[in-house]
């Protein structure tokens, strides 16, 4: 099976003892929030359905989503709601956010024509709003704007 990890994603999340940025996205679309220290509390074989599982349809969310809250519930450890954006900034795809040309320029890349972004899949333009929050995301900001032929 060939799992959607990034270039720029450490080998922590290959194996799986970070959460990878497509779990992020998942987490997202479905609404939860899950830390890193329960993610660990997490067996490795559920981590990784949580990495296969699809949510590609509004039942497969909410399988996903009950999947998701049963794992964490067998841990001992509480549902967290993720904040509902009404429309996050990575769904656009005719702009670059804000925040990502933002996080550009104090990095100081340059980034090419406005118009790469609407190249971009879904996910990748997910991982760029992701990257540009927290601290250790900041590391592999640059990486991935290059992975994804981003930075000019």
């Amino acid at each position: 099976m060939d799992i959607p990890f990034f270039d720029f994603e450490s080998d922590h999340v290959r194996s799986l003892k970070s959460i990878p940025m497509i779990v992020r996205f998942k987490f997202e679309v479905c609404g939860i929030t899950l830390t890193l220290r329960i993610w660990g509390r997490l067996g490795l074989s559920t981590r990784a359905r949580l990495v296969t599982m699809p949510v590609d349809s509004l039942e497969a969310m909410q399988a996903y989503r009950n999947f998701l809250s049963h794992a964490i519930r067998d841990v001992g450890e509480l549902v967290m709601p993720e904040d509902e954006d009404s429309r996050p900034a990575w769904v656009d795809r005719e702009k670059i956010p804000e925040v990502v040309a933002r996080k550009a320029e104090e990095v100081k890349v340059r980034l090419r024509h406005p118009r790469r972004w609407s190249d971009l899949g879904t996910l990748q333009r997910f991982a760029l709003v992701k990257l540009t929050r927290g601290t250790h995301e900041r590391a592999q900001f640059v990486p991935a704007l290059r992975e994804f032929g981003l930075a000019a």
